[in-house]
């Protein structure tokens, strides 16, 4: 009997050992911290199945869907003014203006953002943030790099965040109680955007971590390329070519992709994502002193 059970608990352990062998694969270039990234992956999914995905599904039950659509709408135009900046920093004046009369009118006439205006007035919602203004002037993305609790990025995309920070109007809501429930908000909000989203996703993708890897990377080429050319495709393909990064998206494109004008429509997701927050709207506040804050994507 004892040793039927030490048989057994052999097996059991090549059985592991083989599974984790598959799950953690080898370093391939543009991704040498995969065995890091997957299990940050593994644990931020998990924060998100047993923590924020619940509560998100309890305020959608609660809150009315004009209510969360206002929400949504507030926020966007607060993202507004920080895409507005790095349109300009990147030379792209129509846009920079663009979202600047965005700001302005849904202010004005939507109640403080309250109600998206600019939208119905014909004026698009642009994407953009440091990193993607980086990557216009060349600054190469770096390995793909997955960050507790804020998901996937790049080191160049990483080192933006700092920069975005600045940028966002919510870090100078000088009193900490409103700040947190302010980030308290947008953050659940935002995850109840997503929950139809993440079920499709999460019945689909056969490596969850290799699918949204490459649908985040992907599309961030394809925002830095202008929306030039045909969309990415967010299949579980091989990665795409880090050395140019304004290099356009392989062809066999989704059709569910980002809109070909390079524009990006609230409050879709950006990344495909299943355990982040889309970029453009969320940043931490300010409180306490010294806590870095940050944008996910």
């Amino acid at each position: 009997m004892q040793a039927m059970g030490m048989r057994r608990a052999v097996m059991s352990a090549c059985a592991v050992a083989l599974t984790g062998c598959a799950t953690v694969t080898t370093p391939i270039k543009g991704d040498p911290f995969e065995s890091y990234n997957r299990t940050m992956f593994t644990i931020n999914d998990k924060i998100d199945q047993y923590a924020l995905k619940p509560v998100a599904k309890g305020y959608v039950f609660v809150v009315p869907e004009p209510v969360r659509n206002s929400v949504t709408n507030f926020f966007s135009n607060i993202g507004d003014v920080y895409i507005a900046a790095n349109n300009l920093l990147q030379l792209k004046i129509a846009d920079g203006v663009s979202d600047i009369m965005r700001v302005a009118i849904n202010t004005l006439f939507g109640v403080g953002g309250l109600f998206d205006v600019a939208t119905i007035a014909k004026l698009p919602k642009h994407a953009g943030d440091f990193g993607l203004t980086l990557g216009h002037y060349g600054v190469p993305s770096g390995p793909y790099v997955v960050l507790p609790l804020l998901g996937p990025s790049t080191v160049r995309d990483t080192s933006g965040l700092v920069v975005d920070y600045f940028d966002n109007p919510l870090t100078y809501v000088s009193l900490a109680s409103v700040s947190w429930a302010l980030y308290g908000v947008n953050l659940v909000n935002t995850r109840a955007n997503l929950l139809g989203a993440t079920d499709v996703f999460a019945d689909a993708a056969l490596d969850k971590y290799s699918f949204v890897r490459n649908a985040y990377l992907q599309r961030r080429q394809y925002l830095i390329s202008g929306g030039e050319g045909e969309t990415p495709d967010y299949s579980e393909a091989p990665l795409p070519n880090y050395s140019e990064e304004g290099a356009v998206p392989a062809a066999g494109a989704s059709a569910t992709a980002a809109p070909a004008s390079g524009t990006a429509a609230a409050p879709a997701p950006a990344s495909g994502s299943a355990n982040t927050v889309p970029g453009n709207q969320y940043v931490p506040p300010r409180a306490p002193p010294g806590f870095p804050s940050f944008r996910l994507r």
